[in-house]
């Protein structure tokens, strides 16, 4: 179970959840059968939870929702994005650890 922190986003909401939002978004392309998904989620959800209102954390089923996915390049999962205004600012395919994690998005976080 995610956090309640944890914004789910799909196809339909990427634009405005994701490339309009005014804070960063870290966002984790995952889908349900994928096993290191499962291994960094609690890395995820407690991310979610620490940088409350100061980064947005979510997560895209690539299976439910494949044209965000596809239009991004996407070839495997996990695939960890971080978007700021829109655009991309950092990448990391497969499974990591929380520092790790933590060190895509922290250099664009203020406050």
């Amino acid at each position: 179970m995610a956090s309640e922190h944890v914004k789910v986003v799909n196809d339909q909401n990427f634009q405005h959840e994701v490339l309009d939002s005014a804070e960063p978004v870290l966002i984790d392309f995952t889908a349900t059968w994928c096993g290191p998904c499962k291994s960094i989620a609690p890395f995820i959800d407690q991310l979610a939870t620490e940088y409350q209102g100061k980064v947005k954390v979510a997560k895209l089923d690539i299976d439910a929702s494949p044209n965000t996915p596809a239009t991004l390049g996407i070839r495997g999962v996990p695939t960890l994005i971080v978007f700021k205004g829109g655009c991309e600012v950092a990448r990391q395919v497969g499974a990591a650890p929380k520092a790790k994690i933590e060190s895509l998005f922290k250099p664009h976080v203020t406050g």
